[in-house]
């Protein structure tokens, strides 16, 4: 768990969800939402990348949302093919609304999170967006925004470099890859971090 973390238990459609929310200091500028790896492969809201993009946004500050997605943690239900997980984030939003009705929204997800905010942007229309190896190729991860910023490691031995270009290329969207880096961004972490603070509108 970050430091000054807070942690929440949610109403989910399955179920009690498990959150945690760290906030900045000060007044914060709106919600970072960020999504967890794939839940059938050991993703949890501690998972590392999103860690580090939790970590991220509370430097710029936003409040950093994070979910375990149904049958994680102490998230209640069982995984359900990505659909209900996509009903369990429109519940962090909800939530974060609530908490924070007037902040403006980033979401944020890493592999399997990837195909989760990207297939809720349009709903959700968030101020910015941002992927981080999106599982393009394993699940249906849909066209973003043409202002999304896509991290991948060059040698991402679960979704293949190539399939994520292939993906990008109609929409015409630049991907940032990290040479040398892997899936999970083993020693290329403050790299990603630097990339999502380099990317934000606010960056001097």
């Amino acid at each position: 768990m970050i430091a000054g973390s807070q942690r929440h238990l949610i109403d989910g459609p399955a179920g009690t969800l498990e959150a945690a929310v760290t906030a900045p200091e000060g007044t914060a500028r709106g919600s970072a939402l960020i999504a967890h790896p794939h839940p059938l492969y050991g993703g949890t809201m501690e998972n590392k990348v999103v860690q580090t993009l939790a970590r991220t946004f509370v430097a710029l500050g936003y409040r950093a949302w994070r979910v375990n997605f149904r049958g994680v943690g102490a998230s209640e239900g069982v995984y359900d093919d990505g659909r209900g997980e996509l009903d369990d984030f429109r519940a962090l939003a909800r939530h974060a609304r609530e908490q924070d009705p007037g902040g403006t929204l980033v979401l944020a997800g890493f592999s399997f999170g990837g195909y989760v905010v990207a297939h809720l942007a349009a709903e959700l229309e968030p101020e910015r967006l941002v992927l981080v190896a999106p599982a393009v190729g394993r699940f249906p991860v849909s066209d973003v925004p043409a202002h999304t910023l896509v991290i991948h490691g060059e040698e991402d031995d679960v979704v293949a470099l190539p399939d994520v270009f292939a993906w990008a290329r109609p929409q015409k969207l630049p991907i940032v890859v990290i040479p040398g880096a892997g899936h999970f961004f083993h020693g290329d972490l403050l790299k990603v971090q630097q990339i999502v603070r380099e990317h934000h509108p606010d960056h001097r």
